[in-house]
């Protein structure tokens, strides 16, 4: 498992959130995300060429998700540990994954692999899964999502796109 330490230098401004692309670059999503400081994709990429439309919008963190297997995804890191100004924040493709307790030690826990997107906190914790900006899957809604910071505190936004 290979696990990646980052920091942003980022202490007021919005990351972008997005997972589970399956190798779809969607406009609406890019529409979304546009005038994001960062973006996070929390795994399930699909292609290299995903990331390099994300990258033309802003700095890119990004994860494995468990589809992610070719060559250009095994340097991947499997978890990201983010640190933005004072907010820690962890990044996982499937939040079942998190070992016992993790979320006491994070602001927020970014994650994706259900294609439900959802925010809650829980003990102090924010926990967001943009949900899924690639393929519809079920009758789930194709979303992306947006982390603002200010100083110390987190605001959680889902962004329904219209597809």
């Amino acid at each position: 498992m290979i696990v990646r330490e980052q920091k942003i230098a980022l202490k007021k401004g919005t990351i972008g959130l997005i997972s589970d692309t399956h190798g779809l670059v969607r406009p609406q999503a890019l529409a979304a995300l546009k005038g994001v400081d960062v973006i996070v994709h929390a795994g399930d990429i699909g292609k290299s060429e995903v990331l390099e439309e994300l990258r033309k919008i802003a700095p890119l963190y990004v994860i494995r998700g468990n589809n992610d297997r070719d060559s250009w995804g095994k340097s991947l890191p499997d978890i990201l540990k983010l640190r933005c100004g004072e907010i820690r924040i962890q990044v996982i493709h499937n939040v079942h994954d998190l070992a016992e307790n993790t979320g006491a030690d994070y602001d927020a826990i970014i994650s994706g692999h259900s294609h439900k997107p959802g925010i809650q906190t829980r003990d102090g914790t924010l926990y967001v899964n943009p949900g899924s900006a690639g393929p519809r899957r079920f009758k789930l809604p194709i979303a992306v999502g947006k982390l603002r910071i200010s100083g110390r505190q987190l605001e959680a936004e889902l962004v329904e796109l219209n597809v």
